[in-house]
């Protein structure tokens, strides 16, 4: 059985066992479960912490795992991304008091406290910076507040949280980060099950994307109809009844439905559809 490590808890959890079921798995029902097993797709399940999955995965124990890029790299082990999943994003920046420092180039002799130790450790050797790292399990903004750092690092969304702590977001971003799909470095990415999991997933996040559109059009208007949705490959067209006017269907961008809806009806097109698409394989 092909052996996949999913996040027990937090952010990445929810949204990770969504996309695992909707790319047709059996996923627990219950938190206490640890592992659960899908005979039908040959596939055991492993509900682990978030930020130990790099590490499973690494050892070569556990084939496959959904963690954050972020949680991948802090951890420094011999573990790769093979797929983006395009959830859980966010973005790691540094941020301290007004006037302290402008980025990285200031921080030599100062004190960083993160969560993400090997992420800051290694941006920090990048840019040739000496400053210490130490390390804190969350709410790092109150470091500087009570002298344990002058600069912090931490995922930033909307800043609201620094701004209402004092402190301001200095620098270019450290990293961005998002929920891969992740394999230890060296192992045979050609596997039959590895692949199939993966077209599994690539499935799901294109049915995400993408919405099928239907509508009929005269035919002296089709070749601009046609610009409008090209499709993957090409729309499929079939004639009606009347003649004169055609169907057709083709996969749009969810995002771009509506306008190209708007587009069509101008155009003359009628009877103007879209519908999900629960899956997919490309």
């Amino acid at each position: 059985m092909l052996r996949i490590a999913v996040p027990n808890k937090g952010s990445l959890s929810g949204p990770a066992m969504a996309m695992l079921h909707e790319a047709g798995y059996q996923q627990r029902k219950e938190s206490k479960e640890l592992v659960l097993v899908d005979p039908t797709n040959e596939v055991e399940f492993f509900y682990l912490r978030p930020r130990d999955i790099a590490i499973y995965v690494s050892s070569g124990r556990l084939d496959i795992g959904i963690t954050g890029r972020d949680l991948l790299q802090d951890s420094g082990a011999e573990a790769e991304e093979i797929l983006q999943l395009g959830f859980a994003r966010s973005t790691f920046r540094y941020a301290t008091k007004p006037g302290t420092a402008t980025g990285p180039k200031d921080f030599d002799g100062m004190t960083i406290a993160t969560s993400y130790e090997g992420i800051v450790a290694a941006h920090l050797a990048d840019a040739g910076v000496e400053a210490s790292v130490v390390h804190l399990d969350g709410a790092v903004e109150t470091a500087i507040e009570l002298g344990v750092a002058q600069v912090i690092a931490d995922v930033v969304e909307t800043g609201t949280s620094l701004r209402n702590a004092g402190l301001e977001v200095i620098g270019e971003p450290i990293m961005k980060s998002e929920a891969v799909v992740i394999r230890r470095k060296g192992a045979d990415t050609e596997d039959p099950k590895v692949q199939q999991f993966l077209r599994r997933l690539q499935g799901v996040l294109v049915a995400r994307s993408y919405v099928m559109m239907d509508y009929d059009c005269r035919v002296e208007h089709l070749e601009r109809a046609v610009a409008l949705t090209p499709g993957l490959e090409s729309p499929t067209i079939s004639p009606l009844h009347h003649e004169g006017w055609v169907a057709v269907r083709s996969m749009v961008a969810a995002k771009e439905a509506q306008r190209i809806m708007d587009d069509l009806y101008e155009l003359g097109a009628r009877a103007i559809l879209t519908t999900a698409i629960h899956a997919c394989r490309l």
